[in-house]
């Protein structure tokens, strides 16, 4: 569901047009009686799936408000391009989902409206959001202008009969994971499957190991800070899982994307996976049953921070220029409902964005309340910058490239990892003007 970003300079660009722009509802501003046109991103199985899924709870909003919503839901590989035209031409809709680290790039065209203290009040008050969910909507120190709609997380899925023949316990920091990896890591039985192909995967551990290691990828104005120290041991500690630790099988740097290492955890070929909450359909599908597997935080070293994930999810924006500002904040305060979280909890295999709410994305009640604690208490945003989207494809790229060399026999050392940082930091400045 963690797609790419609009690039920052593309869209910095069309600030000067959106003041031109108008909204393409065409209704007017009174919210009963009105129509506000939704563009929803494609979360479930197909753009079809959604339409069935949401069609529903919005026919239900407009028997509860008067309001009519007109409902596109776009796939991903299209939802960049059809943003951009909109923040370009002025002809966009009057609410939108936005993956969360577009949110820095998207708040700074312009183009869309900040939540202020009256617009938040409006959706029920900032104080309903769990607090790192609401950073996700913008820049440090601004009005947000986007709010959180479906949250996911990362944790550390065991297979529960693996661990208790091999007399085990989960996991509680780094060293007690890797102690367990080598003791369940027996001839061709590899403890561990890493996406270690996918460089959007990559760059998540890349950020959550520096997080715990209190390392940062961007200074306070936006510069990138790659090569720092925390930075290099943070990615050294994961590459080891495979380079030195040998728990990882050097095939993973082939899987450029989380399902063939699900797979395998599915499928009994290795005894742990770190992946979002979002897996367990592909583990239930493979044959696994929920009380077959446990789940844990990602652990930390420990003297290191206990942050087991990035806040991964789906925002909330509205276009500046809606014709329909108050059906468009009824509709926002509608979606981040209890009723409506719950609701869309189970078909989306999310995590709910507001403090106090239960997830429904699971039956088992104790992996329910990991992935809540995580969400809640142990996540940290992604770099909040424009230049995002340049960190993830420079440094999860340059990772791809760091397993690919061990996977071939190739040693990757601290001083190799740095070289590769600033190259990849290089490249930001270099798009940034500096």
């Amino acid at each position: 569901m963690r797609k790419r970003v609009i690039a920052a300079a593309a869209l910095a660009a069309t600030i000067s047009l959106v003041a031109a722009g108008c909204s393409s509802s065409g209704s007017t501003s009174s919210a009963s009686g009105s129509t506000i046109t939704y563009w929803a991103s494609n979360q479930g199985t197909s753009l079809d799936n959604d339409k069935q899924v949401l069609t529903p709870v919005l026919d239900d909003f407009t028997k509860k408000t008067g309001v009519k919503v007109k409902l596109e839901v776009i796939g991903w590989n299209d939802l960049q391009t059809r943003i951009q035209t909109a923040v370009t031409s002025g002809q966009g809709p009057d609410v939108l989902n936005i993956g969360n680290t577009w949110a820095a790039s998207l708040q700074a065209t312009g183009a869309f409206m900040p939540f202020g203290d009256s617009e938040m009040k409006a959706i029920g008050g900032s104080d309903k959001f769990v607090k790192t969910a609401l950073e996700t909507g913008g820049a440090p120190g601004k009005p947000v202008t986007s709010v959180p709609l479906y949250g996911l997380a990362y944790g550390l899925y065991y297979n529960k009969k693996m661990f208790t023949d091999a007399g085990l316990t989960p996991p509680a920091t780094w060293e007690d994971l890797v102690a367990d990896a080598k003791k369940l890591t027996t001839g061709s039985q590899y403890a561990f499957s890493l996406a270690a192909g996918s460089y959007t995967e990559n760059v998540h551990f890349a950020f959550i190991n520096s997080a715990q290691n209190g390392g940062s990828w961007f200074d306070s104005k936006g510069n990138p800070t790659f090569t720092s120290q925390a930075n290099v041991d943070g990615i050294k500690r994961y590459l080891d899982l495979m380079q030195t630790d040998k728990v990882v099988a050097t095939s993973n740097a082939q899987y450029d994307n989380g399902v063939q290492a699900v797979n395998d955890f599915a499928t009994g070929k290795v005894a742990m996976i770190l992946s979002q909450n979002n897996a367990d359909a592909s583990i239930v599908a493979n044959g696994m049953k929920n009380d077959q597997y446990g789940v844990v935080p990602f652990p930390a070293p420990e003297t290191g921070k206990k942050i087991a994930s990035f806040v991964a999810g789906i925002n909330l924006s509205i276009f500046k220029n809606t014709k329909n500002k108050d059906a468009a904040l009824q509709f926002v305060q509608y979606m981040t409902s209890k009723d409506v979280q719950a609701r869309l909890g189970k078909p989306y295999a999310s995590l709910p964005v507001l403090n106090g709410a239960k997830a429904t994305f699971t039956d088992n009640p104790d992996e329910a309340a990991t992935f809540t604690k995580i969400y809640n208490t142990m996540t940290k945003p992604l770099p909040l910058v424009p230049a995002e989207d340049q960190f993830e494809n420079t440094v999860g790229k340059a990772m791809n490239n760091m397993f690919a060399k061990i996977a071939t026999g190739g040693t990757v050392s601290d001083a190799d990892i740095k070289a590769a940082l600033s190259n990849a930091q290089d490249q930001v400045k270099q798009s940034l003007g500096g």
